[in-house]
This record gives C-alpha cells, structure tokens and sequence, in this order.
C-alpha cells in the first residue's frame, strides 16, 4: 500500500509549538486521577503545547485517564487544565505522553494560540529568507532560541 501526504488531514484545530527556550522547558506536572482521587506529582520537559494538547517526556509513567492538571510556565503563567491522557510510549526508561486538553481558560487559549502562530509566522518568514525575521510584538520571543532571534528587540 503507497501512502502519500495527501492521505493525511490534518486533526489539529490549533497551531502549535515547540518549547524550546535553553533546549527544553522542564516543569512540574500536578496531576489528580478524577476516578482515584489520587494526586501524584511528576518531573517532566514539556516538549510541545497547543491549546488542544501537549506533549510530555519524563521518567515516570503519566497516569491514564482524566487528569486535572495545575501547569507553570515562567514564560505562559499558571495554568488549571482539565485533560485526558491520549497516549502513552515508553522506551528505556523514558516516558512519552501526549495530553488532551479538554478544559482550558478562555485566556490561558488565546495566549498559546497567539505565541503559537508568531512562532509559526517565524518559521515561514524564516522558510522565505525575508530579511527581517524578528517582529517586535512577537509573543513567543520568551520560547525562542532560533539562531535568527533579534535579542535586542525584547530588552
């Protein structure tokens, strides 16, 4: 069977980005399992985040299931998300998960959506060679650390 992009539609009904700022945007993930009651605390990176979802990498196994979550981001604030564990994949000893989100402020939404699109918008201004890849006003300058970064438009 040949599978080619066209197959593919895309699910995703917000942009989305990668956390990048120093590499990796380690955080503390307080989940409490709806069904148990149980809170558990987890160490892990926050490798991508959307309004919809994220993706988590750590070392210790994230509760299936509805989570409700408190997450801090230095650059995002805190957040209180209602979610439900998507997947899971291990290897090693090494824990990927993805995270639905299926609760969300109306403010907390609408501040990654904004840092995600300026960081998309980077990436094609990047894509297109445009002289200036910088923009003033860019939300996601706090997550950023492209080569291409103007640091003296966020001081």
């Amino acid at each position: 069977m040949n599978i080619t992009n066209k197959d593919f539609k895309e699910k995703r009904t917000h942009p989305r980005m990668p956390i990048m700022h120093d590499i990796i945007e380690p955080i503390n993930l307080l989940c409490k399992d709806r069904d148990s009651d149980t809170e558990v605390s987890i160490p892990a990176i926050l490798a991508d985040l959307s309004a919809a979802g994220m993706r988590l990498v750590t070392f210790l196994k994230v509760p299936k299931g509805y989570l409700d979550i408190h997450l801090s981001l230095p650059s995002i604030g805190d957040m209180h998300i209602n979610g439900k564990t998507s997947w899971i994949k291990q290897k090693g000893g090494v824990y990927t998960a993805g995270i639905q989100i299926l609760e969300i402020s109306k403010a907390s939404a609408d501040k990654i959506n904004k840092m995600s699109e300026d960081f998309n918008d980077c990436d094609t201004r990047i894509l297109l060679k445009l002289p200036e890849v910088c923009v003033e006003n860019c939300k996601a300058n706090s997550l950023c650390n492209k080569l291409q970064k103007d640091e003296t438009l966020f001081k």
